[in-house]
């Protein structure tokens, strides 16, 4: 394999300036909180639409993906797939939802739907998902270009973070926005590069050339069933989970609820999710390829070591790539991994200064508030740097996949059931929303911790339904329990008459 090169860390140089130099560019064209945050309702269709799927994944999708393509086959596209459908419900039934209902932050919803209180508790209790969602994700930038590409883990961790939170804090969503489309073609570089440079390895490994034979060698020697949609413990079961926890994912993650009311139009919201969903059909297959192909000319990694496993991506391409290639894919992690911080961080934000900042300050000058923008902005990405470095610490690299998994079964249907019943269920009380959040939150909590006993319970497949189910009977208890009062139902009304009206 190759060492990097000069050409390497040159090409990695220039893309972090010209992330710098767009966050510059924006700085001066940001004069409010609404603009720092919400784009001011303006952003193209097609621009949100890029930014949402570079969201959508990080450098943790190549991680662990790569891993089960390497070891599977096929199922991680399959897994992929399950984005889709979830996309085109957010075009058919949310998005011009979430524009109507979002204003200046991705859950300020809640607190008319629901409470203010529970506005600000889910604030306080969907910060820390959000911050171990990103620090997950710096892990595994640091696992691919520190671990696996001799890039120093140290640096590979505090430099994304930083130039993640300065183009953030220089030039809010705009920035964040255009950074995103830039790290879009970066990738699309190294993905349709990638696939050839594996076929004409394969091709020379049975003394001939070119992509058609290739391919050939490469049907020839793939284990049997390696194009099975399903395998080992991701079967049917495990793909109808996953299908209700990536829909709940992408229907209420911060920063993709942003994509949708930052938009210029009700129609352009529709336009951006089947732009997003035709993106997730088409891309899974040609990212997945190469670790695919790795199984044929890398036929040495260990598949039970979870430290080779989690290494697949970077080793095929140190192997494959040419000198300064290797540095255009280290910027497409980087892409991939800062794409989705900056939205988050900027989604996170958001929430910091709208639902809990503001709150304590009301009568906030709009200079005080692009002050505060700034400097929630530079505190959750701070939080999200310090935290990588305890999770590295702490887990090291093991199943990426996994931990990231068990980490949203047991958040994750606290937080997208109430969200997604909101706009959805008239008949709900508004006090029923607090009690499925903190009631759902307790019980997957309690799950995990009854997990150590009885390690199934902690099995992604049962974790996320459990915790689901027991949210669910929270918030329809909560209804029953909590009543409304006739003021708080005429409320309710009003929201929903403004969520189903169409925009003039």
């Amino acid at each position: 394999m190759k060492d990097l090169g000069f050409a390497d860390y040159a090409v990695v140089a220039a893309f972090f300036a010209v992330m710098i130099g767009v966050g510059v560019y924006f700085s001066r064209r940001s004069k409010s909180s609404e603009q720092f945050f919400g784009g001011d309702k303006s952003v193209p269709w097609w621009l949100s639409g890029v930014s949402f799927y570079m969201n959508s994944f990080s450098a943790l999708a190549f991680v662990m993906y790569s891993a089960l393509a390497y070891k599977f086959g096929w199922v991680p596209v399959t897994v992929s797939w399950l984005s889709v459908p979830a996309v085109l419900f957010g075009a058919w039934f949310l998005a011009v939802r979430w524009r109507r209902a979002a204003k200046g932050s991705p859950i300020d919803y809640i607190a008319t739907r629901y409470t203010p209180r529970m506005c600000s508790t889910l604030a306080l209790l969907g910060l820390p998902m959000q911050l171990l969602d990103n620090a997950l994700k710096l892990l595994a930038i640091g696992t691919v270009v520190g671990v696996g590409m001799g890039f120093p883990l140290f640096w590979a961790i505090c430099i994304s973070g930083v130039i993640i939170v300065l183009y953030t804090f220089l030039g809010g969503l705009k920035a964040t926005l255009t950074c995103d489309f830039i790290q879009f073609i970066v990738i699309l570089v190294v993905v349709f590069a990638l696939p050839p440079l594996c076929l004409g390895r394969m091709a020379a490994m049975d003394g001939g050339s070119g992509m058609v034979h290739g391919f050939q060698v490469f049907l020839d020697k793939v284990p049997d069933g390696f194009f099975n949609f399903t395998a080992g413990k991701y079967g049917w079961i495990y793909m109808l989970v996953f299908l209700c926890a990536v829909g709940s994912t992408l229907s209420t993650n911060w920063s993709l609820v942003q994509r949708y009311y930052s938009t210029k139009s009700e129609k352009d919201a529709k336009k951006m999710a089947y732009l997003v969903a035709a993106l997730l059909f088409l891309g899974p297959p040609l990212f997945f390829f190469p670790a695919m192909a790795a199984r044929v000319f890398m036929p040495e990694l260990d598949v039970n070591d979870s430290n080779a496993m989690n290494a697949v991506y970077a080793t095929l391409c140190k192997t494959v790539l040419p000198t300064g290639m290797i540095g255009m894919v280290i910027a497409a992690m980087f892409s991939a991994t800062m794409s989705s911080l900056a939205g988050n961080f900027n989604a996170a934000a958001a929430v910091m200064v709208n639902e809990i900042y503001l709150r304590m300050d009301r009568a906030a000058t709009a200079a005080r508030r692009m002050v505060a923008a700034r400097i929630a902005t530079v505190l959750v990405g701070l939080g999200v740097v310090g935290l990588t470095f305890v999770m590295q610490y702490a887990q090291g690299a093991k199943d990426l996949f996994d931990v990231t998994n068990k980490m949203f079964g047991v958040f994750l249907p606290p937080i997208a059931i109430p969200m997604l019943a909101g706009v959805f269920v008239r008949w709900l009380s508004r006090r029923a929303g607090m009690v499925a959040l903190v009631g759902g939150m307790a019980v997957g909590v309690a799950i995990f911790l009854v997990g150590g006993a009885y390690p199934f319970l902690r099995e992604f497949e049962w974790i996320f339904s459990l915790t689901a189910a027991a949210t669910i009977v929270f918030i329809v208890l909560g209804t029953f329990i909590f009543p409304d009062r006739p003021e708080e139902r005429a409320e309710v009304e009003a929201f929903f008459r403004q969520i189903t009206t169409p925009a003039k």
